[in-house]
């Protein structure tokens, strides 16, 4: 597979927010992208997954369609995957695992019959090792017969940005963090308050944002170590990035524990950002509104299924209500919580809900208002 032939890019959203994540990939030039159960799907080559690894926020992961073949047992499965053009993408020093997923609409259902037929096509015609922590991931769909390969171009899953080491509990993921802030309309031209911030995700996210940073500027990524790779045009994709902007507007975050306020000092200077993010030992209830442009308050508060106990939240919840609403006018709000009725409590004038959206094994929504009264 050269690098101009261009093939199905399948990048991996939340569930929930794949229209979010639809909308970004079109603003960032990959103007046919479209939204499918899961994510989001273009066609390219591979320098755009170089790209779309490096730029995009929301995704989770970014798939490269490898192939496609028929198979209706086994031993046929083994024939077509020794015949497969593995070493197009795959090195032959390099390990691999592979992860099978199959349905009932096929004759070949026992995924681990078939992963190991595919592992052993791969290491006896190619000679690449198998491992279970290899680095390089391919994937298999059996779906209505057809064995349909991709491999995932990211390693480890991108909401590991590579500049963010110190975490509280419950920290939401940098991925999600942006498709909620994309979906609360934020395209980095306001302020950014959050007021249970943990780490700083949301308040870090922003910033990053506002001044146009790319997402994975700071890690590394599997596709470096597939054959279709090639330096020079990953230097080339990295050195298109604009520069950094500077940015007239302060992030803020605030928390009523004051060694998670420490982390995400910490965070936003490793990411680059320190200057302009502040973050402040504070409680919901002693919350000011700040001098400035109108902005955007987005808020993880607690939801008694991870931390706290839930008749105490309702007291938090009206508490993060009536600041807002007797001081933030003109401000927007997002809150995200799994629990309409802790929602409620707030008395915020919300907008129609959105879809549920997963995370960590929950579903939550977002509640959004428009500018406050």
């Amino acid at each position: 597979m050269n690098t101009e032939t261009p093939f199905e890019i399948f990048l991996v959203a939340t569930p929930g927010l794949e229209q979010v994540l639809c909308q970004e990939a079109r603003t960032l030039g990959f103007l046919q992208a479209r939204q499918v159960p899961g994510g989001v799907s273009f066609d390219g080559t591979w320098p755009d997954v170089w790209r779309a690894n490096l730029l995009l926020r929301g995704a989770t992961r970014v798939l490269a369609r490898i192939g496609s073949f028929r198979a209706f047992h086994l031993a046929q499965l083994d024939k077509r995957a020794r015949k497969f053009p593995w070493g197009e993408t795959l090195l032959s020093d390099v390990p691999v695992k592979v992860e099978v997923v199959t349905n009932k609409k096929s004759k070949i259902y026992h995924a681990g019959a078939a992963t190991e037929r595919i592992e052993r096509a791969i290491t006896e015609e190619l000679g690449a090792p198998i491992s279970p922590d290899a680095e390089v991931t391919v994937k298999v769909r059996i779906d209505d017969n057809t064995c349909i390969f991709s491999v995932d171009t990211s390693g480890e899953g991108l909401h590991k940005r590579g500049h963010k080491v110190a975490v509280g509990k419950a920290p939401m993921r940098e991925t999600l963090a942006a498709l909620m802030l994309g979906a609360c309309g934020y395209q980095g031209q306001e302020p950014v308050l959050d007021p249970m911030c943990g780490s700083g995700t949301f308040v870090i996210e922003a910033a990053e944002m506002a001044r146009g940073l790319a997402a994975g500027r700071s890690r590394t990524f599997a596709f470096q170590s597939l054959a279709t790779f090639d330096a020079g045009g990953w230097e080339a994709v990295r050195s298109a990035v604009a520069p950094p902007r500077d940015v007239p507007l302060v992030f803020y975050g605030s928390d009523r524990n004051a060694g998670v306020i420490e982390m995400g000092r910490q965070n936003a200077d490793r990411a680059g950002v320190s200057e302009i993010c502040q973050f402040t030992h504070a409680a919901v209830s002693d919350l000011q509104r700040p001098d400035g442009p109108v902005g955007l308050v987005i808020v993880n508060p607690p939801y008694g299924a991870r931390i706290g106990n839930k008749k105490q939240l309702f007291a938090v919840y009206g508490a993060l209500g009536e600041t807002l609403r007797s001081r933030f006018s003109g401000w927007r709000v997002g809150i995200v919580t799994s629990d309409t009725q802790l929602a409620r409590a707030t008395a915020l004038p919300f907008l129609p809900l959105g879809a549920p959206i997963a995370h960590g094994g929950l579903k939550v929504r977002l509640f959004q208002t428009g500018p406050l009264p």
